[in-house]
């Protein structure tokens, strides 16, 4: 949600900073705004919409500098319009702001108390109007910063720029996601990676209490309320050409088709098949440690929740633990019993995800041990834990999660496997076969990908449509829940997903002639159960799309329409036949002309509650 670009250099800023903006666009926004210092002025233009329409604003208004910052806003406090758009400038005092401060009413009628006036709806004109204040008594920048944050509560991440200091940006942190780029002679900070990786790949990342501050030659870390810190860059491997569309139509179709070798990446030199187990940078899960485990408790929000749901089956099947699936919101919500034999795994594309966040420190302070899993190199939440497992996705732009979702799968199941091994539960032989299954997924997934034709096809019936529901049995079942969460999100059709033999249980009673309903069946254990599922929806009426093991006979008796994936061990299937649901999501958004790679109301990574 929202995003904060920031540069000061040798460079004219403004395109800079556009750029990078551009380039998080998939966190979701509904305005935007610049605020830039030309040494002697500094100036700000803002625009309700569209990144297209702040830069026909700047054609207005053009504004030229080496200092500058822009932000774009998903609407919080206050409606989406000009006046409620980032950067809000009082008395020569400029600030950008995400997160949500929740002392801003007892705030807000202090300031008006006084006197001074808002222009806006939102929280973050309220540091505008106190970090202005304090510089009339101390006209240093820093410490005005520091004077307004030890009053407010919340969530933020923060990015002031004064007129009265043309040669430095200050940037803080706490609990919403803030990353400094080094460059040669210039410096930046964004939100996320993506926006600020085509200038530099030299990261450091911000803690939460932590203050910065930025110039052309560098930056220097602060406590809040205390001392300097030292900390070194790290080299982001992600080149910037993976940000980029590379002849797809959307970012969303071309993160489906990288699928393939975001699985190789997340097991490249972690999967050892003569050792018949998983190599991993885990911590702190040696075989002792391993078998101390009593219980494991997923915690995830969204797509990471449906991939924490397939994860459960393997964990308790192959590594033989009682497993739970928490949404990280329910979660922190409530008091959970935690035990310190407890192996709480987060589970997390972005490594940001607030709830998520919050949830770790609920299950730390109960005395767990905590092993992430995520995409983002030291983001917040592998940093709050005891261990990380990375997945090697690259960024992923698109909002409604694909790549991340099966590289997750793919991490899942390396630590079933790993912690079957580790326990003594796992024979080797089976470990092996496992693997060398695994490792056959991603040709498998090309061949799926390189023969899509006829799922555009039934993604074209299906538009027309504008309810549906998914079925799946045991590992599918999360499938079900994944597939119609895509179509909801990109296609704006209501989905359903249900465990195929609760259907007779409320869901049967939807099925007529205009309620389709896409099956997750390969021929797995409960095929023939499943398939009798099939049988009561044609019976009433239903139209049925199968996702079937490619020859399965049993399909060609049923007047059904036909989605066929390669066969593997049953255990793998969820990784194979969540590809053709993301196909046909994708392509019903697409010929129903919707914004597939920013569906409305959605933010690619929840960083407020």
């Amino acid at each position: 949600m929202c995003g904060i670009v920031c540069y000061i250099g040798s460079r004219p800023c403004v395109d800079i900073i556009l750029q990078g903006l551009t380039r998080l666009e998939y966190r979701g926004y509904d305005s935007a705004g610049i605020a830039v210092h030309d040494g002697e002025m500094l100036k700000v233009v803002r625009a309700q919409g569209k990144l297209v329409n702040l830069g026909t604003a700047l054609e207005k208004t053009p504004l030229a500098g080496k200092l500058g910052m822009g932000h774009t806003r998903w609407a919080t406090h206050g409606r989406p319009s000009e006046n409620n758009a980032h950067p809000h400038m009082v008395n020569g005092v400029a600030v950008v702001h995400n997160g949500i401060l929740e002392n801003h009413l007892e705030l807000r009628r202090e300031i008006e108390q006084t006197g001074a006036t808002f222009s806006s709806e939102t929280d973050t004109e309220i540091f505008a109007h106190l970090i202005s204040a304090a510089l009339e008594k101390n006209p240093d920048l820093v410490a005005a910063v520091r004077q307004v944050l030890s009053r407010v509560t919340g969530s933020y991440a923060i990015a002031v720029i004064a007129k009265s200091d043309p040669g430095r940006v200050v940037v803080a942190k706490n609990s919403s996601p803030l990353v400094i780029g080094v460059g040669d002679g210039e410096t930046f900070a964004a939100s996320d990676i993506p926006a600020i990786l085509k200038h530099t790949n030299r990261m450091v990342f911000m803690e939460d209490r932590e203050l910065a501050v930025l110039t052309a030659e560098g930056f220097s870390i602060h406590e809040i309320d205390g001392p300097e810190i030292t900390r070194e860059p790290k080299t982001i491997e992600w080149s910037a050409t993976q940000a980029e569309k590379g002849g797809y139509r959307h970012f969303m179709l071309k993160e489906i088709h990288e699928q393939p070798r975001v699985m190789e990446d997340t097991m490249r030199g972690r999967v050892s098949i003569e050792g018949s187990g998983v190599a991993t940078e885990l911590m702190g899960l040696d075989d002792l440690s391993a078998r101390r485990v009593r219980r494991i408790v997923l915690l995830a929000c969204g797509t990471s929740y449906h991939a924490s749901l397939v994860g459960k089956y393997w964990l308790e099947n192959l590594a033989k633990v009682p497993t739970e699936v928490e949404l990280a919101s329910e979660y922190r919500a409530r008091n959970p019993l935690v035990d310190p034999n407890d192996l709480v795994i987060p589970v997390s594309q972005s490594g940001e995800t607030i709830d998520t966040l919050e949830a770790v420190k609920v299950a730390k302070e109960g005395g767990a041990s905590i092993l992430a899993i995520a995409n983002v190199l030291d983001s917040a939440i592998p940093r709050a834990s005891d261990g990380s497992l990375y997945t090697h996705a690259g960024p992923e732009i698109g909002v409604a999660s694909t790549k991340c979702f099966t590289a997750q799968l793919t991490a899942l199941f390396m630590l079933a496997v790993h912690l079957g091994r580790r326990r003594g539960v796992l024979e080797k032989p089976r470990a092996r076969e496992l693997l060398e299954g695994l490792l056959k997924i991603p040709a498998l997934m090309r061949e799926i990908l390189n023969d899509s034709e006829h799922i555009e096809e039934l993604a074209r019936e299906l538009a027309s449509y504008s309810n549906c529901l998914y079925l799946g049995r045991r590992l599918l079942f999360p499938i079900a829940l994944e597939g119609a969460l895509k179509l909801k999100e990109i296609a704006y059709i209501h989905a359903e997903g249900y465990a195929a033999g609760e259907m007779k249980h409320g869901p049967i009673a939807l099925i007529d002639e205009n309620m389709p309903v896409v099956v997750v069946m390969p021929t797995d254990s409960s095929f023939n159960r499943i398939s009798g599922n099939v049988q009561e929806v044609l019976a009433r009426g239903g139209r049925v799309i199968a996702v079937g093991t490619r020859g399965e006979k049993t399909l060609d008796a049923l007047d059904v329409k036909r989605i066929e994936i390669p066969a593997c061990l049953q255990e793998l299937y969820p990784i194979l036949a969540v590809i053709p649901l993301q196909l046909l999501a994708y392509y019903v958004a697409d010929f129903k002309g919707t914004d597939v790679d920013q569906p409305r109301n959605l933010a690619k990574t929840v960083t407020v509650e």
